[in-house]
């Protein structure tokens, strides 16, 4: 077959012009970003710049997805086998867990919970030496009835000037407590110190430009289409507090400004993960959300870009989850 110099300029120039739009479609990403459920996200990046999430355990024994770009997740695991599943509150689930990389340990913050069970759940501790496990559980840092702090759930680890943190709680008061030298346990003679009131569950704290953000969930979790969940946050210049809403309310007294909201599509988004950069710089927000298109197939997993206001206040671009967005910059691993 014979093409004449004038076709292949033809061709050469429609090339030209589709390839732009295949640039711009591979710079975008749609959320979902994980399309099933899997709530209360903690994500990490490891040595290698490969992203890992964990969840509360839609699938048994705690779900371990990881990620090369924060938008295309795979399943690779759990956590937890049968043999090795916690047994710290037998009957209970495990939820909203917290992963840390401390000295050359992966180190998995966990909650253990059943429904109505506020005064027997607790957070526990485990921890591996590869992001993808195995994890050995080292048992229970502390249960509600313990230490006097119902509903001792959604813990979060915070380094602070040489010191080991955990924060927790859940609409019973969010509350610290220094954690002994290899943060496995609580320091000895520690006692729990309340940071803000009941409006809140799912704490995750960080500092930017010198302020600690306190953001965590308000209203209801996990009732599909009626759920209220919300984003909110409150900052302060001291880890322990006081920590204040963008008016300067206590967060003590439940006032905490807002982060993202429901939007038509999303429903309850919330209980976001800890904030993690891409290789720009940009910070990202993981959270869960009910997909309004199919509420019964559980908490989802969202992905948004987080803003900072001329105040400092962190924001997502429209206070909405988003449908589609510019992706993550991320840089190629190295082989």
């Amino acid at each position: 077959m014979n093409i004449s110099k004038s076709s292949l300029l033809c061709i050469a120039l429609l090339a030209g012009i589709a390839s732009p739009a295949h640039a711009k479609k591979d710079l975008t990403y749609h959320n979902p970003v994980i399309n099933r459920s899997a709530p209360d996200p903690t994500v990490i990046r490891a040595d290698d710049g490969t992203y890992y999430l964990y969840a509360t355990e839609n699938v048994r024994n705690l779900p371990i997805f990881k990620s090369d770009d924060l938008v295309n997740w795979e399943l690779v695991g759990t956590a937890f086998t049968d043999e090795t599943r916690p047994q710290m509150v037998p009957d209970g689930n495990i939820w909203a867990p917290d992963i840390q990389k401390i000295g050359d340990k992966y180190v998995l913050y966990y909650s253990k919970s059943r429904w109505g069970g506020e005064w027997e759940c607790g957070v526990g501790v485990a921890t591996a030496d590869s992001p993808e496990g195995p994890f050995t559980d080292h048992g229970k840092l502390f249960i509600s009835n313990e230490i006097g702090v119902q509903n001792s759930i959604d813990p979060i680890y915070v380094s602070d000037n040489g010191k080991h943190y955990i924060f927790w709680g859940s609409f019973r008061g969010i509350y610290a407590i220094e954690l002994s030298d290899d943060a496995l346990s609580v320091k000895e003679g520690a006692k729990p110190i309340q940071v803000a009131g009941t409006l809140t569950e799912g704490t995750n704290i960080f500092k930017h430009d010198g302020y600690y953000y306190l953001v965590g969930s308000a209203g209801s979790c996990c009732e599909g289409e009626r759920s209220t969940y919300r984003v909110v946050v409150a900052r302060s210049k001291d880890l322990l507090g006081p920590y204040v809403d963008k008016e300067g309310k206590p967060a003590m007294d439940n006032n905490f400004s807002l982060v993202l909201e429901r939007s038509q599509n999303v429903i309850g988004p919330g209980h976001n993960a800890n904030f993690v950069t891409d290789d720009a710089g940009q910070y990202w927000m993981l959270y869960h959300g009910f997909d309004a298109a199919e509420p019964e197939a559980g908490r989802k997993v969202y992905l948004d870009r987080i803003y900072w206001d001329a105040e400092g206040w962190p924001r997502t671009e429209t206070g909405q989850p988003s449908d589609a967005a510019k992706r993550p910059v991320i840089k190629k691993k190295k082989k």
